[in-house]
């Protein structure tokens, strides 16, 4: 198979096809806006050579005349729109060739193996997830200007390999290269004419869909000029999100069809390693979601960010295959040569990734500010485990002094036992009156942060569409009650910290951790859910006098 062919498998076949028969669905949109043109055109040919004549045709042609004129002018507008929109492109870290020249060469060896066009660029995405990605449209180029300060040289065809950063942490570099196999051979596709002017079809439509919606909104209390303009999209919006609902089946054949090529030309190249290799990504997927929701979140949550998040996932899939006897053969491979070796400087290069993790899934800033700061992984238990126990802690006082329980200065300030005596009263409406009062307290805490950090979006979201950050949220809100088990829990781990000598500390899967006489402690969830949820302060009451933690002793806050 040639390297600019699609050989003549079926996925070949029927990627082509797919292809095909997207492109008779635009010169099926063309031939409707020159249908009318072509009517005035038979009329007036008629008028001239008189087998036309009369009042009545004449009224015809100056009919279809101004008919074809405004269709005309509405389908340059439509195609103008589709050609001009900017498609979004995917947030990713952009990695030149002068900071991974290794991971270059590695990829352009595996194109030369598989007999594709190599990629143009490499850039890196904060997920367990690799593609290619077309950035030939002007738009994208001017971002690279932008962005770096000088033109990237790319190819026009060509596209961008994507590679998800925790496999190049966690992967081997051989595993690597079987897993990136079968998406370097999707370069074969690009190349292709049919399919590439089919992609580039889609795309536009999809852009203009988008830029349509967006200028609607818009304009919604906006100028009458604008106005105008919103009612030019109200007519371009349905026409786009019409073809693109007629090509939407064949696209998706097509792009199923090239992924078919894809994989049977990648077969040659490390085929039994590549089965090996999945395995690494269904586990690095496992321990990069364990990571971000227990261990990033609480942090994102205090306004710091991890700075290493990649460097993090290796230990916490290092302690899953430690728990797990699933995955006790994995450590063994810690011994060859990791994926990130292929990189100039992987510590900044996780950094980057890390921030803008932060920024896909939490929504955080684009800078480091005041109150946006990495944290290292050493400082973890100090700067956010900590810090977070005793700002929940200082929350629920707050709320219990704006509720009128016994106040928090003097010698029976903050101490756990008035949580405990407060939480175990009879009352039903007990614990519901303080979720609610923490819940209010925290969505005004969070409306306050996140103002300035919209305010901030704005040149940050260029080339990336009109999606508000975080773009891919980690979880659902919080409910009250489990808001308010989390503060309880807090106030329980300060008060160990405390008084009875516990320290905070950082489990790799499950995120903070408090530790009593080195060990962490796995058993204090469930007293606190009788307290918050049964009004039942018995089990805790156990728990505190087994690990000798005194609930009458203020604790400090911040």
């Amino acid at each position: 198979m040639s390297g600019t062919g699609m050989g003549e498998s079926l996925g070949s076949q029927a990627a082509r096809l797919r292809a095909l028969a997207v492109l008779r669905i635009r010169s099926r949109a063309v031939a409707v806006a020159l249908l009318p043109a072509a009517a005035a055109v038979v009329l007036f040919t008629g008028g001239v050579t008189g087998h036309m004549s009369g009042p009545g045709w004449d009224g015809a042609r100056w009919v279809t005349s101004v008919c074809a004129l405004v269709v005309l002018v509405l389908a340059a507008a439509v195609a103008t729109v589709i050609v001009r929109a900017k498609p979004a492109l995917s947030p990713t870290v952009e990695l030149p060739e002068r900071s991974a020249p290794d991971l270059y060469r590695l990829v352009r060896d595996l194109a030369e193996r598989l007999d594709v066009p190599p990629p143009s660029a490499l850039a890196l995405t904060p997920d367990c997830d690799s593609w290619l990605e077309d950035r030939t449209h002007p738009s994208h180029a001017l971002r690279q200007v932008v962005r770096t300060g000088s033109r990237v040289r790319r190819s026009t065809e060509a596209p961008v390999l994507v590679i998800g950063s925790p496999f190049l942490w966690w992967m081997r570099v051989a595993e690597l290269r079987a897993v990136l196999a079968p998406v370097v051979a999707g370069t074969a596709p690009s190349a292709h004419p049919d399919i590439a002017a089919a992609r580039r079809f889609v795309r536009g439509l999809d852009a203009a869909v988008a830029l349509a919606s967006d200028s609607a909104q818009r304009a919604v209390r906006s100028t009458p000029l604008r106005l105008l303009g919103r009612l030019a999209f109200g007519f371009i919006g349905p026409i786009a999100r019409l073809l693109l609902r007629s090509c939407h089946t064949y696209a998706g054949e097509m792009e199923r069809g090239v992924a078919v090529a894809a994989s049977e030309r990648a077969q040659t190249v490390d085929y039994g390693l590549r089965i090996v290799a999945q395995e690494q990504v269904g586990l690095a997927y496992a321990g990069w979601d364990r990571l971000l929701t227990r261990v990033a979140l609480p942090a994102w949550r205090m306004g710091r960010w991890p700075s290493r998040l990649d460097a993090g996932v290796v230990s916490a899939l290092t302690e899953l295959s430690r728990r797990d006897r699933l995955a006790e053969g994995f450590t063994s491979r810690l011994g060859e040569r990791p994926a990130c070796d292929l990189l100039e400087e992987p510590g900044a290069v996780d950094e980057a990734a890390s921030l803008l993790a932060a920024r896909l899934f939490h929504g955080g800033p684009a800078e480091t500010g005041a109150n946006w700061s990495p944290v290292g992984w050493q400082e973890y238990p100090e700067e956010v485990v900590d810090r977070k126990w005793r700002t929940e802690a200082a929350r629920l006082h707050r709320v219990l002094d704006g509720l009128g329980v016994t106040p928090s200065e003097g010698p029976h300030g903050p101490t756990l036992a008035r949580v405990i005596t407060h939480l175990g009263r009879p009352a039903p409406e007990v614990g519901d009156n303080l979720a609610a009062g923490i819940s209010a307290e925290v969505a005004r805490e969070e409306a306050a942060a996140a103002a300035p950090v919209a305010r901030s979006q704005g040149d940050a979201l260029n080339g990336w569409g009109a999606d508000p950050l975080p773009l891919f949220p980690l979880q659902p809100p919080r409910t009250g009650r489990e808001l308010l088990a989390d503060h309880v829990t807090a106030m329980v781990c300060c008060a160990a910290v405390d008084t009875a000598g516990a320290a905070p500390g950082l489990d790799w899967l499950d995120g903070p951790a408090l530790l009593i006489r080195g060990a962490r402690s796995a058993d204090l969830m469930s007293p606190v859910l009788s307290l918050t949820e049964d009004g039942d302060p018995g089990p805790l009451r156990a728990w505190l006098t087994k690990t000798g933690v005194r609930a009458e002793k203020p604790v400090r806050l911040v």
